[in-house]
């Protein structure tokens, strides 16, 4: 990883759709980035949804990231003072996404742009022309059934964010391991929460597509790239 203890940070422009990581150096989408603001007791606290006033810290989604911030001081340099850390920063921003997810998810089938099941998955997606927005399969579901799902769709993205059972509850069932999603803003949306997830669990398994994994984890410094807010 880029910058060592000794590193200052200052903050750039706010503008752009771009936010610098205060600890790799590395930019990314704001969107799959992980933001923190300073509460008024000092307290660094997760904004996972990026709406939170004050300005912000921004980390590359990745447990190891977060956890090389709280040991080298890195929310201390950021606002310039002492900070206070909550317990289990990596965990909570896990559930936190976890939970983004899972919510997503649910917007989607009330919207109607979710199907669960292998066989409604599947007609969705021959009725689609296998152009589904997304495909979303059980972290704990079988890879052969999988294929067989994804059969002339290869290279649609396929996100594993949840386990069969936490996809069921979604969907009214014990257990759902298949889902299509409908191309628009949730599909994007859940291919970032899916992304930012994939990054903070430990085996990267919340997102992979059907030639590996969907995105690079650790986004990369771009020119003119800008830090928040």
């Amino acid at each position: 990883m880029d910058g060592g203890d000794g590193d200052h940070w200052e903050p750039d422009d706010e503008r752009g759709p771009m936010r610098r990581c205060i600890v790799t150096r590395a930019s990314g989408e704001r969107e799959r980035m992980i933001r923190f603001v300073l509460g008024p007791d000092r307290l660094i606290v997760p904004d996972l949804t990026a709406r939170l006033p004050g300005r912000g810290f921004w980390l590359s989604p990745s447990a190891d990231v977060v956890e090389a911030a709280v040991k080298r001081g890195a929310f201390a340099r950021a606002a310039r003072g002492p900070v206070t850390l909550p317990p289990e920063l990596v965990r909570q921003i896990q559930v936190g996404l976890t939970r983004r997810v899972t919510d997503l998810l649910g917007l989607a089938r009330r919207a109607g742009q979710a199907v669960g099941g292998f066989a409604k998955a599947r007609e969705a997606l021959v009725k689609t022309g296998a152009k589904a927005g997304l495909v979303v399969q059980a972290s704990d579901g079988s890879e052969d059934e999988c294929r067989r799902l994804m059969s002339g769709a290869q290279d649609m993205a396929v996100v594993r964010p949840l386990t069969a059972s936490a996809l069921g509850a979604v969907f009214g069932h014990d257990h759902v391991v298949h889902v299509t999603i409908t191309p628009g803003r949730l599909a994007e949306a859940l291919k970032a929460e899916t992304f930012r997830l994939a990054g903070m669990t430990r085996d990267g398994q919340a997102a992979a597509g059907g030639n590996g994994t969907m995105n690079d984890p650790m986004p990369r410094r771009r020119r003119g790239d800008r830090t928040d807010g």
